[in-house]
């Protein structure tokens, strides 16, 4: 199997239904290509623009839906947490316990993930240098964890806009276990009407820039019908538009792989 991966879900768990009709056309894509992917929802949407906004079912809930995934489809799962109490209980259904980016800099949060002793992704914050998440790392591994992930998801550039420095993905590659670029969330435009808009049409370029880098993981956000979705609608992909996208990622980081082997 190839040593790079996906996360990809949905933003949300909106219903069991989609959640698992999703992770069945991941299981599908993860043993066509021979790919692994990481099957990835939130129980919680935390930071939600309006107060109005659909947040999700929960914590008990939610892991009750991504436990089923992990049964059923036998995929490794990932989720955010918010709260330093909520490290222990995720930690056991998910492999990965994932830092939202507006929380990478909660020592107590961070601290907590780290010593559940699964992997841990922060997700860097948009108004992060990429260098300054090495101390970042630097906690959780004091806490006794030395799997940690560093996502990009792109930095604040003025109101409403984020724009992403693809030297990131390098400079955090120096000090972390794996480097994920997160298409969907560099796409966003945050925030902008009560709501979060965003610009999907260049998902695919960002995605092949980033493999071109030699990112290890590439994030996105999928859903069966974006436009239908409870969050992040402007930024989801479709089932079939993330699958079309993925030999041509594949082809890109063979090449990257072939570089980084030669002298």
């Amino acid at each position: 199997m190839n040593n790079h991966f996906f996360i990809a879900g949905p933003c949300v768990i909106e219903s069991e239904g989609i959640v698992l009709k999703t992770a069945e056309f991941l299981k599908r894509i993860s043993d066509e290509y021979g790919i692994k992917i990481i099957f990835k929802s939130s129980f919680d949407k935390a930071n939600r623009t309006s107060i109005t906004s659909f947040r999700g079912p929960g914590l008990r809930e939610g892991l009750k839906v991504l436990n089923k995934v992990k049964e059923q489809f036998e995929m490794p799962i990932t989720t955010d947490i918010h709260l330093p109490d909520q490290a222990e209980a995720a930690a056991h259904v998910v492999d990965i316990v994932q830092i939202p980016a507006f929380l990478c800099r909660q020592t107590d949060l961070v601290v907590e993930a780290a010593k559940t002793g699964k992997v841990v992704n922060i997700k860097k914050g948009q108004f992060m240098a990429p260098w300054d998440m090495k101390y970042i790392v630097e906690k959780a591994k004091a806490s006794g964890n030395e799997n940690v992930w560093l996502t990009e998801r792109g930095s604040t550039f003025g109101y409403n806009n984020l724009v992403v420095d693809f030297r990131s993905l390098r400079v955090m590659k120096s000090f972390s276990k794996a480097v994920i670029y997160d298409v969907t969330h560099s796409m966003q435009v945050p925030s902008s009407g009560g709501k979060s808009g965003g610009t999907k049409q260049y998902a695919k370029w960002l995605a092949f820039a980033a493999a071109s880098v030699g990112v290890d993981g590439l994030f996105f956000e999928i859903h069966p019908e974006p436009e239908k979705a409870k969050s992040d609608a402007a930024v989801m992909l479709s089932l079939e538009e993330f699958k079309n996208i993925i030999p041509v990622i594949l082809e890109h980081w063979e090449i990257v792989d072939r570089h980084e082997k030669t002298p």
